[in-house]
């Protein structure tokens, strides 16, 4: 398949084409990874339930038995187990402790730390800790 990049000056001239003889299984999965991926989980936050698209999450974590998910400035709570929400969230979603998974879009940059862990910082500046048992998975994922 050819593949064709072009630069524009601005984000509202962004766009992208696809030629294909048939919408198939590969082609959609593109289109929703493109597209930031289309699914939605269901939240509550304030008495008030929320759909919050996959590529607004920044990362899910399970405290108490009870699941919240965290975008870049709100978090909402969700009856989704985790293991629930990382199945949702396909390939750009990776667990980085027992208790949390993240979504790898949303990752800045990753530091090295004692004792084999890492901290990984969101695009919005919160700091997560990834647990030493899931390192080399997150380095590999991250082309590390």
């Amino acid at each position: 398949m050819k593949v064709t990049f072009e630069q524009v000056d601005s984000v509202e001239k962004e766009e992208a084409t696809i030629r294909a003889i048939e919408l198939n299984k590969d082609i959609q999965t593109a289109i929703d990874l493109l597209e930031g991926g289309i699914g939605k989980i269901s939240a509550t936050k304030d008495g008030k339930t929320f759909l919050i698209k996959h590529g607004a999450i920044y990362y899910a974590e399970s405290v108490d038995k009870r699941t919240y998910i965290y975008t870049k400035d709100e978090c909402y709570e969700t009856k989704e187990r985790l293991y629930e929400l990382e199945e949702s969230l396909g390939i750009f979603c990776a667990r980085v402790s027992k208790s949390m998974v993240v979504n790898l879009k949303k990752v800045q940059n990753v530091t090295s730390e004692f004792g084999g862990r890492m901290v990984a910082t969101m695009l919005n500046g919160e700091e997560l800790v990834v647990s030493r048992s899931y390192v080399k998975d997150i380095k590999r994922r991250l082309g590390i």
